[in-house]
């Protein structure tokens, strides 16, 4: 006989799971709560502008590609994908910046050139980021991480040490470079996307080959070019997609969920997987009795930043400026301590700008420039207008001051979304925008369950569970927690 799958939430995860299930012979249907696919990474126009609501990095490329091969498709029979040379441009001040180069004998030379010696240093360090890659990405994030004995793996075991899971990223990163402004580079992609690089197992410096080694990459038309891609994989493989579903409840008798009402419909189903935020499903969609984890729980759980975004439509080009820019003019430390240990609106931010108009033309009008302004903050702050407009003004001046142009008298399209919009659009946990931070104490077996511990056919998904936040994570989400649920209910298919 068949199953049925109803699968809330239809981003990342959410698609990666339904085809994954579908391949597999269930009957997949998505309830999406908003107008379109996506979940964070949605998109939308507006005055000729084309915006990406959410990720604009593409590193992992091997993980894209894993996934469309699954079900004979490449990247490419669904957009065209360019690297990016110079990956990115770091700001440090007026007149002091850094272009990270694509090629790698030239990151060496520039390592070498800030510091004598650096450069046999980074080789070392990636070669050691390497290794954690290659086990990290192929090994240990397909885990399901359910049970101990899972990791009871030889080349686990004996690579243990060289993991360095009970290191931290600020120790290694600081034990093989002097100079400030390449210990910022090294660190950044924990600061941004996880926690303290002092509370980050050193096993994450894997972000770094993925960064420096394997390069930053873009698909023509932007991020959204993905999720289009695997919308149409779920609809080739008989995956139901519906829209403007709000799941109001999941009715549960006997450990096992029976429907899922939403606004406007009942649904009947075999098996339910939450591609929705884990604690909203949790705390909010099914009744107390069979809530696997307390308020206070999730309330102790360490959460990765939220964030401030400004959608902003330039009506001219605009100069010093590469595809992804990095402004670290300002305290590291102070912007990490008032995310993760005295939560505040910041005193001096750091920043993120992505012009993809500078790469692609598609995005933008002609001789217009669209930006995507970005500052990490911490979740569940007070949220209004004001404070934007605040945050607003004083980052559009920094950026006018850093690159040296006027920009605000040039701002023809502005929109700004922060901690309210994450709740109401994606019912983020204390509006997070990321999910928990990478953390030891929220790693692998530490991390919420991807199955219900008190119903038998609910299951989870995301950024909020294994393997943890970013794209790449969430689509291997999606396919771990696929075969999870094949794993114990694929004997009843016919």
């Amino acid at each position: 006989m068949s199953k049925k799958v109803h699968i809330i939430g239809s981003g990342f995860a959410g698609l990666s799971a339904a085809c994954s299930l579908a391949q597999k012979g269930f009957e997949v249907t998505i309830l999406e709560k908003n107008e379109s696919a996506g979940g964070r990474a949605s998109q939308f126009e507006a005055e000729g502008f084309t915006f990406d609501m959410g990720p604009s990095w593409y590193w992992m490329p091997n993980v894209f590609e894993d996934f469309f091969q699954q079900f004979g498709y490449k990247s490419s029979d669904f957009y065209d994908l360019i690297q990016l040379d110079p990956g990115y441009k770091v700001f440090f001040g007026k007149n002091d910046t850094l272009q990270i180069p694509a090629n790698q004998e030239k990151l060496y030379q520039l390592f070498e050139y800030l510091e004598p010696g650096s450069g046999t240093q980074l080789k070392k360090f990636l070669e050691e980021a390497k290794y954690k890659y290659e086990v990290g990405i192929n090994d240990l994030v397909y885990k399901p991480s359910r049970s101990i004995w899972e990791f009871a793996d030889m080349r686990l075991l004996t690579g243990l040490f060289k993991m360095q899971l009970f290191s931290s990223v600020r120790k290694q990163v600081h034990q093989m470079f002097r100079n400030d402004k390449l210990r910022k580079i090294l660190e950044f992609p924990v600061y941004f996307l996880g926690a303290l690089p002092e509370n980050t197992p050193a096993l994450y410096s894997l972000m770094n080959y993925a960064d420096l080694v394997l390069g930053t990459w873009y698909p023509m038309g932007g991020m959204y070019k993905i999720i289009e891609g695997m919308v149409k994989v779920a609809e080739n493989l008989g995956v139901t997609i519906l829209y403007n579903q709000n799941v109001l409840r999941i009715d549960i008798q006997k450990n096992s969920a029976q429907k899922i009402i939403t606004d406007t419909h009942t649904f009947h189903t075999d098996l339910v997987v939450a591609a929705a935020d884990y604690h909203h499903v949790e705390q909010q969609l099914i009744a107390p009795d069979y809530r696997s984890y307390t308020e206070t729980y999730w309330d102790k759980r360490v959460l990765a930043p939220s964030s401030l975004i400004f959608y902003l439509g330039i009506n001219k080009k605009l100069k010093n400026l590469t595809h992804h820019n990095l402004f670290f003019d300002q305290s590291f430390e102070l912007f990490g301590k008032e995310i993760y240990e005295s939560p505040k609106w910041p005193s001096h931010p750091l920043f993120y700008v992505c012009a993809p108009s500078k790469t692609d033309k598609s995005v933008a009008p002609e001789g217009c420039e669209n930006l995507f302004v970005l500052i990490p903050v911490a979740p569940n702050l007070e949220d209004n207008e004001a404070i934007r407009e605040e945050y607003y003004e004083r980052i559009l001046k920094r950026l006018e001051v850093l690159t040296g142009q006027d920009i605000r008298p040039h701002v023809v399209y502005k929109r700004s979304f922060a901690h309210n919009d994450f709740k109401k659009r994606y019912n983020a946990y204390k509006g997070n925008a990321y999910g928990l931070a990478n953390t030891l104490k929220q790693t692998a077996l530490l991390k919420p369950s991807l199955k219900s511990k008190k119903v038998n056919n609910l299951f989870y998904t995301g950024q909020l569970t294994v393997p943890g936040p970013g794209v790449p994570p969430s689509i291997i989400s999606g396919r771990v927690v696929a075969k999870e649920v094949f794993k114990e209910f694929g004997s009843e298919l016919k």
